[in-house]
């Protein structure tokens, strides 16, 4: 399995990556930010957010599910 990389990225440039809204962004993050998968940091005068090692565990643990589905055809 393959270890995620981790890094910041700006909620403007997630919120484009991920072909989201504004408003929708915001309420993912905020559930995001409240089970403590990704953490907001402030840089340089600029907001980042970063996923965390709880974010990097729930990630990997999705991946094995969908092989596991994958592998008996559900």
């Amino acid at each position: 399995m393959s270890v995620m990389q981790k890094g910041e990225i700006k909620p403007t440039h997630l919120m484009y990556k991920a072909n989201l809204s504004h408003g929708n962004l915001k309420l993912y993050l905020e559930e995001l930010v409240e089970k403590s998968l990704v953490k907001k940091i402030k840089k340089n005068n600029y907001d980042y957010v970063a996923i965390t090692d709880r974010g990097c565990e729930f990630v990997n643990k999705m991946k094995e599910m969908k092989a596991f589905e994958d592998a008996f055809g559900l």
